[in-house]
């Protein structure tokens, strides 16, 4: 008899997914090996803004999920644009450039509704995503396509109810232990797994394992080697725990990898932010107004358009961009215009401010002079018209080597700002390859007896780029997946 019937290596949100969901389709005896302390559990989650990206066809779909959302944001329910599966699709082709994987996008897609009703009803409390997801202005609340709920008190509070379901549903949960190895028997089907805790080694059998550990983004030689210069040197916005170890141990017993190995998510944060996610500020070291700014470099010149698309069809590549440039830091340039806009997490830092644009300038170690020039060849390329920062305006300048090409406007009303800003590393894109059960697949695309995967293990998704509030998503459909097909072997 097998130790467990199912141990699932994680503790993230994909990863209690699992584990619920093993309970729930007959796993008696279920197994959650965390390798970080209790004080520091809960993976990459509980420093998420626990944003879910869904499919829905009206703003009815949402009632069962945030029943109680206009005591809070009256007129919530008229202000939601419905976010049809069509839509999803073609944000996710748009930002991954058409290489998400389709199978593995329909499988998120069809089943990210569905999902997100059965997290409510396990337990998990939802609101309006008012500061991730909507944008106020002139008397109106925009919610930005796809993101409108998110977990209540965001990913510190998705980890803490993730940790309460499973206790409810008889979870065992082990910390301070890490998945060394992988067992196998005879015919090379996963057996069990090989840890190290407290006590020291030790070899759990299991009827089947779940890989739910996350990415390889707190490895920074597995990022030198994959990512290259100079994300080896980058800040990780999340957990120190997620070196790669799901998908090492996946490699070894012979899965096949698949996905971007050069592609992560990455975000524009406080130059100033810690080497790895602090506890208490979770994400808000995040910077993520820059569609209403102006941003240069240290050598005084703009490097992307800052208005391609809304924030959250762009985030996750702006941060690679900014890390990528001299000295791994850029400066985002407000006026007093759109400072009211900033979303609330730029008010964990402190910007440079002055009452003249070029007297902000004189303050920053950039190159001073050309960073003037630059913005006077910015005001000269400006074309007019009507600043709507609730869509995408078509107000951009033309002529420049980069232009803006939404919400450009003249940096003209005083006091100025200036938030100093770097690139860091969520996760990573590239892992193993699932069937439609979540089973891993090996080198020759059979799969893997007893092994499963789910999160950012999984692969193929996410290219160059990523719509906000899919990872989550993602991480609980194959969760739960994984945990069915897991428990019914």
């Amino acid at each position: 008899m097998s130790d467990y019937d199912v141990i699932v290596v994680g503790a993230g949100n994909a990863a209690c997914a699992a584990a619920v969901s093993a309970r729930q389709s007959g796993a008696k005896r279920v197994l959650i090996l965390e390798k970080a302390p209790v004080e520091l559990r809960g993976g990459n989650t509980h420093y998420s803004g626990a944003a879910f990206r869904i499919a829905f066809n009206s703003a009815e779909d949402l009632r069962p999920l945030v029943p109680d959302a206009e005591k809070h944001e009256p007129g919530f329910f008229e202000n939601v644009v419905p976010y049809p599966a069509d839509q999803f699709w073609a944000d996710l082709r748009k930002v991954t450039e058409n290489r998400t994987d389709p199978r593995l996008a329909a499988i998120m897609i069809d089943n990210s509704y569905s999902t997100v009703r059965w997290m409510k009803e396990v337990g998990i409390q939802m609101e309006p995503a008012v500061m991730l997801g909507a944008i106020k202005y002139g008397g109106k609340t925009k919610f930005l396509s796809g993101t409108v709920i998110r977990a209540v008190d965001e990913g510190v509070g998705l980890s803490r109810m993730w940790f309460d379901i499973a206790a409810r549903h008889g979870v065992e949960i082990r910390y301070e232990t890490r998945a060394t190895h992988l067992l196998q028997g005879k015919s090379g089907a996963v057996t069990g797994v090989q840890i190290h805790g407290p006590q020291g080694l030790e070899d759990l059998s299991a009827r089947a394992v779940v890989l739910g550990c996350g990415s390889f983004e707190s490895n920074p030689e597995w990022r030198a080697r994959y990512l290259g210069r100079p994300w080896d040197i980058a800040k990780v916005r999340g957990t120190s725990f997620n070196t790669g170890d799901g998908l090492r141990m996946a490699f070894e017993v012979g899965a096949v990898s698949h996905g971007q190995y050069s592609g992560l998510h990455s975000t524009p944060i406080d130059a100033a932010a810690p080497p790895f996610g602090d506890r208490k500020l979770t994400d808000k070291t995040n910077r993520l107004t820059y569609p209403f700014s102006v941003m240069v470099n240290n050598r005084g010149l703009r490097f992307a358009d800052e208005g391609e698309d809304i924030n959250m069809l762009t985030y996750a590549k702006m941060g690679q961009i900014v890390l990528s440039q001299p000295g791994g830091v850029g400066y985002q340039l407000f006026d007093s215009k759109v400072i009211s806009l900033l979303e609330p997490r730029y008010a964990t830092a402190k910007p440079y401010q002055a009452d003249t644009l070029e007297a902000l300038i004189r303050q920053l170690p950039i190159d001073q002079n050309q960073a003037l020039a630059t913005l006077t060849e910015y005001h000269a390329a400006l074309k007019g018209g009507t600043f709507d920062p609730l869509v995408k305006d078509g107000l951009r300048t033309q002529g420049l080597a980069i232009d803006k090409t939404n919400w450009a406007q003249p940096l003209d009303t005083p006091p100025f700002y200036a938030y100093p800003v770097t690139g860091g590393v969520t996760f990573t894109f590239g892992g193993v390859l699932v069937s439609d059960d979540a089973q891993v697949m090996d080198v020759a695309y059979r799969p893997i007896g007893g092994l499963y995967a789910c999160g950012e293990a999984v692969g193929g998704l996410f290219h160059y780029n990523y719509p906000g509030g899919s990872g989550l998503v993602s991480g609980a459909v194959f969760g739960r997946i994984a945990g069915r097909s897991a428990a019914r072997g």
